[in-house]
């Protein structure tokens, strides 16, 4: 058994987000790489220190300058959902970075169904071909990531690739 994970935090600010420097999470996730992935599952963060002027009431996931940047970070890291700390919420705050969405006082975010469809099927087949790279069992993970999404996934469905 591993020894107990720990957070690790990725800094981002308005300088590094709105020049789409990667630089903190690369430093990070490329470390992560060398020592061994599977043993960095679900421990990355981001912390995030975007200022806004006074009174704007929009959430992280609403400025585009903040989602144009996890798009460029996903484009890199396409398999980044597996360091995610899924437990604090980093996979769905990552999930709102890419996928439209609105926001409802009632019933939370609300995803774009089709955009969500496309984005979690997308996120299958790349991690789970970076999972089979990897060396790491991957059915039990992609299921959990779907589910985290509202989707359940048929055993069968897998076998199919």
């Amino acid at each position: 058994m591993a020894a107990e994970s720990k957070t690790i935090a990725i800094a981002l600010n308005n300088n590094f987000i709105n020049n789409l420097d990667l630089s903190p999470a690369s430093t990070v996730i490329e470390q992560l790489l060398q020592d061994g992935a599977a043993s960095h599952e679900q421990q990355l963060r981001f912390d995030i220190n975007y200022e806004l002027e006074p009174g704007d009431p929009r959430e992280l996931s609403e400025i585009p300058e903040v989602r144009l940047w996890f798009v460029r970070l996903d484009a890199k890291y396409p398999w980044l959902p597996f360091l995610l700390d899924w437990k604090a919420g980093e996979f769905a705050r990552y999930s709102a970075m890419l996928v439209p969405h609105q926001f409802s006082s009632k019933e939370g975010i609300q995803y774009n169904p089709e955009a969500l469809e496309i984005f979690l099927m997308h996120k299958i087949f790349i991690l789970g071909d970076w999972l089979k790279q990897q060396n790491i069992p991957s059915l039990s993970r992609l299921k959990s990531m779907a589910q985290m999404l509202g989707y359940e996934l048929e055993d069968a469905f897998f076998e199919i690739f």
